[in-house]
């Protein structure tokens, strides 16, 4: 395998999930969701129709990026374990597999307001939306440990890959730590389950992005790894 080939685009895939990550998880929801006023969230869902699904396009961008950066991360950390590479992309797929799952909440408010449950009162339906949308955020991070511990494997195998630098490995166990506590947080203690945990993955994320897009691997202990297993 040509694995700077695949090193460049595991960088291009991660700027691309990371952007549109932010853009649909973050800045998007923020726009739309008011939080206690269930008129003026599904007021800004009609309003701003196109942007609400600009945001759910954003998410199958992301998720098609994660699903491929599984596979590559899977081939190029599989030289140190083939086991624990494929376990890191098992909850890898469990994790993206998961956020779908939320995404139906994020994508039921139209359906709510479109005329199917006409016993029921406009405030009532605009309640129903504002429910769905905290049912979104709130199954979107129940199962971020999934995320976070395919990193925490994942940084265990760079750091010990040789062809990988080391600082990066600990900041990418970081922040898949933070995803981690966050996610026990928030079922046991959730007035200590801060956003903050999981902005800890972001200066890993950037670093590994632009090495890997820059530097890639070390070929020559890539080939001594390869040659050693």
């Amino acid at each position: 395998m040509n694995v700077q080939r695949y090193a460049r685009i595991a960088g291009v895939l991660f700027l691309i999930s990371m952007v549109a990550g932010g853009f649909g998880e973050a800045y998007v929801p923020a726009k739309l969701i008011v939080s206690g006023d269930a008129a003026a969230t599904a007021a800004n869902i009609k309003n701003f129709v196109f942007l609400y699904r600009l945001g759910f396009a954003a998410f199958l961008v992301e998720s098609l990026c994660d699903i491929t950066l599984v596979l590559i991360l899977y081939a190029l950390l599989k030289p140190v374990s083939k086991e624990l590479s494929l376990l890191a992309g098992l909850f890898g797929l469990m994790g993206t597999a998961l956020f779908a799952f939320a995404e139906l909440f994020y994508f039921a408010p139209p359906l709510i307001m479109g005329g199917y449950l006409n016993t029921f009162s406009p405030d009532q339906l605009n309640a129903l939306v504002l429910l769905s949308m905290k049912f979104y955020g709130y199954a979107g991070m129940i199962f971020t440990a999934y995320y976070g511990m395919g990193w925490l494997v994942r940084s265990w195998l760079m750091f010990h890959s040789g062809y990988l630098p080391k600082f990066l490995a600990v900041l990418m166990a970081i922040g898949g730590a933070g995803f981690v506590v966050r996610n026990f947080a928030l079922i046991l203690a959730p007035a200590y389950a801060s956003p903050a945990l999981l902005v800890l993955m972001f200066p890993g994320g950037l670093l590994m992005t632009a090495w890997l897009l820059v530097k890639g691997v070390d070929v020559p202990k890539w080939n001594a790894r390869v040659s050693a297993g």
